[in-house]
This record gives C-alpha cells, sequence and structure tokens, in this order.
C-alpha cells in the first residue's frame, strides 16, 4: 500500500493523513479494517483505541519499516518473560566482543545486530557457542562470565 518510492515528505505527509482517518472511523469500520490489514478476526480484549493504535502502527511499518533486529530480540525475550536475555540484551551492544578462555584456548565472539559472530560463522545465541567450544550444553551468558548462577544477582549487576 504505501510505495517505497514516494519522497520521504510525501510518505509522512500521507501516512499523517492516513491516521487521522483511522482516529474518525466508527468502530464497525475500525474492526472491518482490521480484519482485511491483519486477515484475522478482532480480539476480543482489544479496545477500539488500542486497535487504533495497533493499525496506525502497521501503516507507519508499511511505509517506513518496522523494528531492527535488535529490537525485536529484546520484545520476543519481554514476550516471554525471559528476564536474563532482557538484561543481556540491554548491557550488549552491537560491536562489543565477548573473551573466554577455555582449556588454554581464546575464544572471542563479536556481538552484532543480528545475533553473535564466532569464528566467522553466525549464531543466534551464545549458548549455540558455549556448546560448540566445549561439546556439551552451556548456558552461553553464564560460560563466557555475562552472569552468575543467582538470577536476582545478575539483575542486579546489569541495572
Amino acid at each position: 500500500m504505501w510505495a517505497r518510492d514516494f519522497g520521504a515528505t510525501d510518505r509522512s505527509s500521507a501516512v499523517k493523513t492516513e491516521i487521522e482517518r483511522l482516529v474518525s472511523l466508527a468502530p464497525g469500520e475500525i474492526r472491518i479494517l482490521w480484519r482485511k490489514r491483519f486477515r484475522k478476526d478482532v480480539p476480543r480484549a482489544l479496545t477500539i483505541q488500542l486497535l487504533v493504535r495497533m493499525l496506525a502502527w502497521k501503516v507507519q511499518e508499511e511505509a517506513f519499516g518496522g523494528h531492527d533486529v535488535a529490537t525485536l530480540k529484546l520484545l520476543d525475550a519481554c514476550g516471554r518473560q525471559d528476564a536474563d536475555k532482557v538484561v543481556l540484551f540491554r548491557r550488549l551492544k552491537s560491536g562489543t566482543s565477548v573473551v573466554r578462555e577455555y582449556q588454554g584456548v581464546r575464544h572471542i565472539v563479536t556481538i552484532t545486530e543480528d545475533g553473535f559472530v564466532w569464528q566467522g560463522k553466525s549464531f543466534d545465541s551464545l549458548s549455540a557457542i558455549a556448546r560448540e567450544i566445549t561439546g556439551s550444553r552451556w548456558n552461553g551468558p553464564r560460560f563466557f562470565g555475562l552472569r552468575t548462577g543467582d538470577r536476582a544477582g545478575s539483575a542486579r549487576k546489569a541495572s
């Protein structure tokens, strides 16, 4: 719907106009638009105001793009209530390197927007890298010394 070849000003103006239109719609029209846009039934628990906000986000996302990979990972961790990963993602910025010496060999992992890089290969998690290094299952952040065994303690350290 939102062609990427519009100029930034044209696109911003079109998005603003569309959001203003959304706000002015009747509840029945909002529900119809929701079904068309998301191809799902309207969740019963959502208020009209929340539906409008979600539709407005969708308009903006289609016009300007969505969240970057790092933000999506953080939101996913928040949604799963994985406090350790939320703390880890807040602490580790793209470009940061973590180092661990294991059995006399130094292992350097670089944090990227998409995950982690070790020995030129990309990984989704530090745990996967720790498993490659040791041959056994490890909690990756613990293996690399980014958190202790105490959940509350590790959350306090990162704050």
